[in-house]
């Protein structure tokens, strides 16, 4: 399964949660990280984040695309039979709303 993700670099406090729609995109999931974005170390946490909000293991998270951008596809690896189940946690975490962050996942 392929999903587009927004890192946010330098966030007050990492977590994952919420939706941003770009032009070219669509609508992604925004993943927020403390790490600035030097050395690839902000995509190195964003899909670590990424993996714990979706209980993944970090290698069932690949970057596909966009290794210095900040939008980014990348690949999650899972049995076919778990991908309901994912798809699920990836609607629970677009849906978050910012503000009261209710079904965002706090990581770190």
């Amino acid at each position: 399964m392929r999903v587009t993700i927004r890192v946010q670099p330098g966030a007050g406090r990492a977590n994952v949660g919420g939706r941003w729609t770009d032009p070219r995109a669509g609508s992604t999931l925004i993943v927020r990280v403390t790490e600035r974005a030097v050395d690839g170390r902000a995509t190195e946490a964003a899909l670590r984040a990424l993996a714990g909000a979706l209980s993944l293991r970090p290698t069932q998270v690949r970057l596909l695309r966009g290794a210095t951008s900040r939008v980014k596809t990348v690949e999650l690896t899972t049995p076919a039979a778990d991908e309901p189940a994912l798809r699920a946690r990836l609607d629970r975490l677009l849906a978050a709303d910012d503000l009261d962050g209710t079904a965002s996942a706090t990581t770190g």
